[in-house]
């Protein structure tokens, strides 16, 4: 995960430091900001920060999101940055989603967000968005062994989860959210009964999917417990509690709503007009303009699922990211450090998936990794994020042998491309398919489509990468393991990379690794301006 970095002014405690994870989504751009104490470790909510932008208000005719709603977010951006400077904040992490990954400029606005307001901003796809929303709830609740659905109802889209205390087992999400579906299905106030039923209609037709694939996942008798997460539940709790209990819990964590009362709120919302529902205690302007579509959403939900009643946890995304970014910087090994392993454990998955020989691939990414590691300092300046990137395109290389043999590398970019890859972001899964598919054939050119919409810094990556993952899969032509390590020495007087080769089996000349390395090295030899000179070292 990439951060923003943010210059402290005084000096803190080495085992403590100030995260802010700000959420860009539909509706809404928030921002938390805590502190982190590393030696529990945990974390302290220090501030919030909510400004609804309607960054999903798009252009009707070609799908992008709009000049104004990008301008109201960068607003709303520089607020966040100012208020997580003025509190000294050490690292700013952002994560866009549903309605930025679907806008055709999506990526632009990413960019622009960088230029103008030098916040780094990870595009996160659903099944992402999902899991990290696991992951906040996991840290702010306790599952007791017991399996959770958890649902998450945003601006564009829906998350629905089915987990436990160990791991998700059911990732999903849907494209219904309080903002698409107003946009899309309600233009009388108050509604009429033909919108209403449309509206049901097409939610119900929407979740049937994600709730029957759920289902699969619960094992027999298990009767799961119904979180909810985010602004639209936590609207329809605030509203129920200020109704039953004439004041408003605070902190709302752990209130729970019927089945039965949330059926009653949505036929209350659909007899109402605009100005009539924000006359409601509990409910925002913003809010009240969206809240129907919302309710609707939770309320088939409940249905579908056959459960009465559902808990809120004000933990979600945004702590979520705050987790993960914890878990990548190795400062969890309590329960959730089984989620740390996210990234390698769904590389596996995907190799397992698509029948990659992965004894082939392990030996590939250990040679990867040690060129990697051997020239590092010398022709690049890569860290762990982009060793870690190389690492999952060479175990990944050749899965596009699934599709055909002819062509495999392009293939495998599809494949890597649209698999759920869980714990990274959008570009890096771009980067490591683009990767993958530069292992062989033709090296990286601007006139490949999939390669020249990357940004610079990261088709830079690509470049270098497949530079050499190239080396590595020489390294094994055969695919039997014929050599054993590899040990670097540059000479920089002649600008030549010597390339010492112990091989694994004695009186076996390994010919063909060398005679394809004298083929691969080409590209490396022309990007980084050396030579390279591959002896076998004697056994």
């Amino acid at each position: 995960m990439q951060t923003s970095e943010v210059k402290r002014e005084s000096a803190v405690s080495p085992n403590t430091c100030t995260l802010a994870a700000i959420d860009i989504g539909t509706n809404s751009i928030h921002m938390v900001i805590v502190e982190i104490d590393k030696t529990l470790p945990a974390f302290t909510i220090v501030s919030r920060e909510k400004d609804t932008v309607r960054l999903g208000e798009r252009d009707i005719k070609t799908g992008n999101l709009t000049e104004e709603a990008i301008e109201r977010a960068i607003a709303s951006l520089k607020r966040c940055k100012d208020l997580a400077t003025s509190l000294n904040v050490d690292h700013i992490i952002a994560a866009a989603t549903s309605a930025t990954r679907e806008a055709p400029n999506g990526l632009d606005f990413i960019w622009k967000v960088q230029a103008e307001v030098g916040i780094i901003v990870n595009l996160i796809s659903g099944y992402e968005e999902a899991r990290r929303i696991y992951l906040g709830v996991l840290s702010g609740m306790d599952f007791n062994e017991q399996p959770h659905v958890i649902i998450d109802i945003g601006g564009g889209s829906t998350e629905i989860i089915l987990a436990d205390s160990h791991e998700p087992r059911c990732l999903s999400s849907t494209k219904v959210g309080a903002v698409r579906l107003t946009a899309e299905f309600v233009t009388t106030d108050p509604i009429n009964e033909a919108e209403f039923l449309n509206l049901q209609a097409y939610v119900r037709g929407m979740l049937e999917r994600p709730i029957d694939e759920l289902r699969s996942k619960l094992n027999d008798n298990e009767i799961p417990k119904l979180v909810g997460t985010s602004g639209t539940i936590e609207t329809l709790v605030t509203i129920h509690a200020a109704q039953t209990l004439n004041e408003i819990p605070s902190p709302l964590q752990g209130y729970y709503i019927s089945h039965q009362d949330l059926k009653d709120l949505v036929k209350k919302f659909a007899s109402l007009s605009y100005e009539e529902r924000i006359n409601i205690p509990g409910m925002s302007e913003k809010r009240a303009e969206i809240i129907l579509a919302g309710a609707v959403i939770l309320l088939e939900a409940m249905t579908m699922l056959e459960l009465e009643k559902i808990t809120i946890c004000e933990r979600a995304l945004r702590e979520g990211m705050i987790v993960d970014w914890m878990l990548t910087h190795g400062l969890i090994e309590n329960r959730l450090s089984f989620q740390a392993e996210v990234r390698q454990r769904n590389v596996y998955k995907i190799a397992r998936k698509y029948q990659v020989d992965l004894p082939h691939g392990e030996r590939v990414a250990d040679f990867a990794i040690s060129l990697f590691d051997q020239l590092f300092g010398i022709f690049h300046n890569w860290g762990k994020i982009e060793r870690e990137l190389l690492w999952s395109a060479a175990i990944l290389h050749n899965c596009g042998i699934y599709i055909s043999h002819s062509s495999h590398h392009k293939h495998s970019y599809y494949l890597i491309r649209n698999a759920e890859l869980l714990g990274f972001t959008e570009v890096e899964i771009e980067t490591i398919a683009n990767i993958a598919r530069y292992h062989r054939k033709s090296s990286p050119k601007k006139k490949h489509e999939d390669y020249s919409k990357l940004p610079d810094n990261y088709r830079k990556q690509v470049k270098q990468l497949s530079a050499i993952l190239r080396l590595a899969v020489a390294l094994d032509r055969r695919q039997i393991g014929a050599i054993q390590s590899i040990d670097c020495k540059y000479d920089p007087e002649y600008k030549k990379l010597h390339l010492h080769l112990i091989p694994a089996y004695p009186n076996d000349d390994c010919a063909l690794e060398l005679w394809n390395l004298s083929y691969k090295k080409v590209v490396f030899e022309e990007l980084f301006g050396v030579k390279m000179v591959a002896t076998l070292e004697s056994r």
